[in-house]
């Protein structure tokens, strides 16, 4: 996806950072606005919605979570890319959950941003239309049939296992917390031990090594990520 033509909101009161951000940013074909308080993100977002939204949590007037409510419950739709500090996991957790798409912690680097930025912008067109096979790898999931192989080989989930694979595969590049799988699969909040568990079994039927995922990926303390197809 060309950012030739895109507009990205940088929500955070150190100028240095939004200096980094909107030199890096600009050379990437990406056109940059700043903001360094809550006030100045929503008269920004108000004059022109963006098309994508840096947001540091830790702001002087409104916190990142207080802004991130307000825009979504207005109905505004564009990636949100928390940027924390990495003490944060709190926060973290519960940006996710009010609707941001994904999260760097501090300090990042302009490639792994530029990656996450494309990923999320990849992710909100696929959500406008699911499609009916899935490829990622040797992983193939038909979505409607509910059947997955590994190459050619069928692979057998429970259930609970599909769903949970279906889930992530909806939201291919973006992280999912423990309760919004949780709330997704079973309806309400377990242990999150027991989403381990079939976490655990959904990679062992996958061949998927925790250590060097090749579908699944664990952020400590916060949930899992699919990686996204290229």
């Amino acid at each position: 996806m060309s950012g030739a033509q895109l507009n990205i909101l940088v929500v955070d009161d150190e100028p240095a950072i939004r200096r980094l951000l909107v030199t890096g940013l600009g050379t990437q074909g990406y056109r940059v606005t700043g903001a360094a308080t809550g006030g100045e993100a929503l008269a920004a977002v108000a004059a022109e919605p963006p098309d994508l939204v840096l947001l540091d949590l830790g702001l002087p007037d409104l916190g990142g979570q207080d802004l991130l409510r307000r825009w979504r419950d207005s109905g505004l739709e564009a990636p949100v890319v928390v940027l924390s500090s990495r003490t944060d996991e709190a926060g973290i957790v519960e940006a996710l959950d009010l609707g941001a798409d994904d999260y760097v912690t501090k300090p990042f680097g302009m490639n792994e941003l530029v990656a996450r930025i494309r990923v999320a912008l990849r992710h909100r067109l696929q959500t406008q239309g699911e499609r009916p096979l899935f490829r990622l790898g040797d992983l193939s999931v038909d979505l409607v049939r509910r059947i997955v192989r590994l190459g050619e080989e069928e692979v057998k989930l429970s259930p609970k296992e599909y769903d949970i694979l279906r889930l992530l595969i909806q939201h291919a590049g973006k992280v999912l917390t423990h309760a919004f799988i949780m709330q997704k699969v079973w309806g309400h909040a377990q242990d999150v031990q027991h989403l381990r568990v079939f976490v655990r079994q959904l990679r062992q039927k996958l061949r998927d090594d925790p250590e060097q995922p090749r579908y699944i990926r664990t952020e400590t303390g916060v949930g899992y990520r699919l990686k996204a197809p290229d």
